[in-house]
């Protein structure tokens, strides 16, 4: 019975691939310190603020107007986004200056000094040419605001400064933010503190954020530079198991993961380190806090109720610094908000010495696999112009790489197939005598040097393989909407069609779980002529079984992404080809 018990093995650990994979393997969450107050050679014992609504604030005293003439706030959004009227009012509410790169278009908010506009101009929400750009970042005042925020909260000797807060007016140096041109803001407290905020960007996707106070009082002061993110309302995430979306951090070299729900139970989690990065994640975008990487602070995630709707926030508290009487402080610090692009994380992790920065890409617990293919794929699609023949040429590379187990497990196949009408006879002989029957199956594998056990050894050590190129299908940007070929434009979403409206013929939208289309139908046919070639199963309902099998593979990857099937489809048929001319070659009809 051990060829039946081969085949399976096989399935079972293709239904873990699909469906349990990730639940089982996955590293467990750091655990997490819950108080980082008073802890000697660390940041100060303060904390950073709850929310925007909740930082330290004085009168603002001395808060001019803007130097310069400002553009109308709403042309920062001209580029096809979706704004909604309330969006077009919030904009229109407060003095702005526009951000304006290659890759992104948005405004900064001069009250508060926020960046809570922004839009990612190489990305759509849709394939179509008009669908809306990407909005990463919101303003404050709208239902699902979503923004950063730098500044400073008093020292111990500090107490009565005037801080600029959330709601003081800047003054701004600038007529806009470019790649090219910084944004100078300044605020004069009255009280002999003039803070200033140099905002720059770089050609992608980093913010620099440099914070100086120029002391001119006859006193020092100490302060604590802060950043945060705030996000109001939980944003609808794709709820798979095998993708993170929500707050996250490395810490000290260590990732954290948290999901919204978790945070919404613990309310507040709190970690201490050196250097490091926190922030949030959507699949494919994040917003993120690079504090000084040489500077140990104190940081947050942190969820409460705002008005009957969830806020998050993640922020970071520094270690004081102290301004002199007549002297002058300056802290620098980094903000992210854009794609998740591998190389371009990569390059940050280079530039800034941000450590383990693509972590924020989900590449699972098979990251030594995962990257390396992620590469591979990108490589070879510099080369032939399309990720999906990457693909397909991927798939003849690893197929190459395992030819020799793969060789073993094919070999051993077909001569469990050529054996089988021989184990036939002996079940219906010794049917009655399970002892005995199972002593001349041994016999027989002995006598004829098959061993029923040697495929399984190539089926496990395929599977990380297989589930690291699944990863990078499913959570790297650069597959979404990349096109294939003929109705596949986009290899991260499913197979548009299906054979349940003749593939369009008929004017009939089906649910989507009827959604099986063309290449799921490919894949499963695929399926079932592989199966053809292994030793059938003699016992009738495990048959059954098998012949189900692709059917239900079927319908359940019809639902994956479209490069994903496509893989699969042609993995079968390269391992249809291979197991076919073993077979020949021993002998064994096929």
């Amino acid at each position: 019975m051990f060829d039946n018990r081969n085949m399976i093995l096989a399935i079972v650990l293709s239904i873990l691939i699909l469906v349990g994979f990730e639940v089982f393997f996955k590293p467990p969450v750091q655990p997490v310190q819950q108080s980082v107050e008073g802890q000697a050679g660390t940041a100060p014992a303060g904390n950073a603020p709850e929310a925007t609504s909740d930082l330290p604030s004085a009168p603002v005293v001395g808060g001019d107007a803007p130097s310069v003439e400002l553009p109308s706030p709403t042309s920062s959004v001209d580029i096809g986004v979706a704004a909604s009227a309330a969006r077009v009012d919030v904009l229109n509410s407060s003095l702005r200056i526009p951000i304006e790169t290659h890759r992104i278009r948005g405004s900064v908010s001069l009250i508060g000094g926020r960046i809570d506009d922004l839009a990612l101009i190489n990305y759509r929400e849709e394939l179509e040419i008009d669908s809306p750009n990407i909005v990463v970042l919101q303003p404050k005042g709208l239902e699902n605001a979503y923004y950063a925020e730098f500044g400073w909260v008093a020292g111990a000797n500090s107490a009565g400064i005037a801080m600029p807060g959330a709601d003081t007016e800047w003054r701004a140096e600038s007529r806009m933010l470019t790649q090219d041109t910084p944004l100078i803001l300044s605020w004069d407290n009255g009280q002999g503190q003039v803070f200033t905020k140099v905002i720059s960007v770089d050609d992608d996707y980093m913010f620099s954020i440099t914070q100086r106070v120029d002391n001119t009082s006859t006193a020092p002061i100490s302060l604590h530079p802060y950043g945060l993110i705030s996000r109001r309302t939980t944003p609808e995430v794709t709820g798979f198991y095998i993708l993170h979306e929500g707050l996250l951090g490395v810490f000290d070299e260590t990732l954290q993961e948290v999901d919204y729900d978790d945070l919404q139970e613990a309310g507040s989690i709190k970690q201490t380190a050196t250097g490091g990065w926190l922030g949030i994640t959507d699949k494919y975008w994040l917003t993120a806090l690079v504090p000084d990487q040489h500077t140990t602070v104190n940081s947050r995630f942190v969820h409460r109720m705002d008005n009957d709707a969830d806020k998050y926030q993640v922020d970071y508290l520094s270690a004081s610094v102290d301004a002199p009487a007549g002297g002058s402080v300056e802290v620098t610090n980094a903000f992210f908000a854009g794609a998740k692009e591998v190389t371009l994380l990569d390059g940050y992790e280079e530039q800034l010495d941000v450590k383990r920065f693509d972590l924020a890409i989900d590449f699972g617990w098979f990251y030594f696999l995962t990257k390396p293919i992620f590469y591979a794929l990108l490589w070879l699609n510099n080369i032939v112009g399309n990720l999906g023949v990457s693909i397909l040429l991927l798939t003849v590379g690893i197929k190459i790489c395992f030819y020799p187990l793969a060789n073993k497990s094919y070999v051993s196949m077909s001569k469990m197939k050529k054996l089988q009408p021989e184990m036939v006879k002996l079940r219906e002989m010794y049917g009655d005598d399970k002892t005995k029957m199972n002593q001349e199956m041994m016999a027989l594998y002995k006598r004829e040097k098959a061993n029923p056990a040697s495929g399984c050894l190539p089926i496990l050590v395929q599977i990380p393989v297989f589930f690291s190129l699944y990863k990078v299908l499913f959570v790297t940007i650069e597959m979404r909407h990349a096109p294939f070929f003929g109705w596949i434009q986009d290899l991260s979403a499913p197979d548009p069609t299906t054979i349940f409206n003749l593939f369009g013929l008929i004017p009939y939208t089906p649910p989507s779980f009827l959604m099986i289309g063309v290449w799921p139908l490919i894949m499963g046919i695929s399926m079932f002529l592989q199966q053809k070639l292994n030793p059938q199963p003699a016992d009738p309902m495990q048959a059954k079984l098998f012949m189900f099998m692709p059917i239900m593979f079927t319908f359940l990857l019809a639902s994956f992404p479209a490069g994903l099937v496509v893989y699969w489809a042609w993995n079968n048929s390269l391992s249809i080809l291979q197991q076919w001319l073993i077979m020949r070659r021993m002998g064994v009809k096929v």
